[in-house]
């Protein structure tokens, strides 16, 4: 018989893509999932960016309420959660990314769940350069409370024995602001840039669901943090030009280095911020984790955002 399966944010971006692979995999009996959801009609509607797999359970359920989560771990086998709470309340994001996790964390140990995988961020090691990093060699700095508080719930995960998936940049349908983001940043450079080598690691959100089923359902131990990431990272002049050849974006001007591009975005912290993080190494790897899953990284950067290009063409449009 197939694990009973919890997940957490399935009505989220990451989540929704997990519930999809849920539904795309053989292991899994539809019948055998239960979804957490907040509000149960935010699941992505059929037609969406993600088709919600069907499912016999749907629970409501809050993690800025921890009694709330009282019983929804019951008769589980696997928690994936996926849910977490980013955005400029930082209370609410303690709320829900820390205390929110440590009290799921909680009721799947009480309930007697046998592993629990958490979907975190690269962004907890902080600012870079990270230049082809492995789990385990990076100490934690996060410098927002969004990653503070998610670092936080790694914390709980891992202490109780869990996984933790820590993706850097994750694209396609559904993606509100890594693409979108870098896009903005284009526009008010109204140029490309060149000369930046600074590699990134990039994840298609599709291998990234996948890779968080086959974690929940793999028969390996493989407790502890890991990289989820496709396996060759994309240097920043090269990211920066397929985006804006695949979504068809303008630019008048002729790209411009770092420095010219820093003079052109004076006074704009936000995007002089998201220019220093694009201008230095942010790859980070783990070359054995899909292998030991049995999961496929996906195809690339340039393919992946050739295949999200319309829905993100449209998402831009409005």
């Amino acid at each position: 018989m197939s694990p009973r399966l919890l997940v957490t944010g399935a009505g989220g971006f990451i989540g929704g893509h997990v519930v999809a692979a849920l539904g795309e995999s053989r292991d899994v009996t539809p019948s055998r999932i239960r979804l957490l959801l907040r509000h149960p009609g935010s699941l992505p509607p059929a037609g969406g960016p993600v088709a919600g797999a069907p499912a016999a359970d749907v629970v409501r359920a809050d993690l800025a309420d921890p009694a709330s989560l009282r019983g929804v771990c019951d008769g589980i086998d696997v928690v994936l959660h996926c849910a977490s709470h980013i955005g400029d309340d930082e209370r609410l994001t303690e709320t829900v990314n820390d205390h929110g996790t440590r009290a799921l964390v909680e009721e799947a140990t009480r309930a007697g769940a046998a592993r629990v995988v958490y979907v975190s961020t690269a962004a907890v090691y902080g600012r870079g350069p990270f230049t082809g990093a492995l789990p385990g060699e990076l100490p934690l700095a996060p410098v927002s409370p969004t990653s503070r508080s998610r670092a936080a719930a790694e914390r709980h995960v891992l202490d109780a024995g869990g996984v933790v998936l820590r993706p850097h940049l994750v694209l396609g349908a559904g993606d509100r602001w890594v693409v979108p983001g870098l896009a903005g940043l284009l526009g008010l450079l109204s140029a490309g840039l060149k000369g930046c080598t600074a590699r990134h690691s990039v994840v298609d959100v599709r291998a990234l669901g996948r890779a968080v089923v086959a974690a929940g359902l793999s028969d390996r131990d493989l407790t502890g943090a890991h990289h989820v990431n496709h396996p060759e990272p994309v240097d920043c002049s090269e990211l920066l030009d397929t985006l804006a050849d695949r979504l068809g974006l303008r630019l008048p001007g002729p790209p411009v280095d770092i420095d010219e591009a820093r003079t052109r975005l004076a006074g704009r912290p936000r995007a002089l911020h998201h220019l220093g993080m694009l201008a230095v190494d942010h790859w980070f790897a783990d070359d054995r984790f899909w292998g030991a899953v049995g999961a496929d990284p996906g195809t690339g950067f340039a393919r992946s955002l050739a295949e999200h290009a319309v829905w993100y063409r449209e998402f831009m449009g409005r």
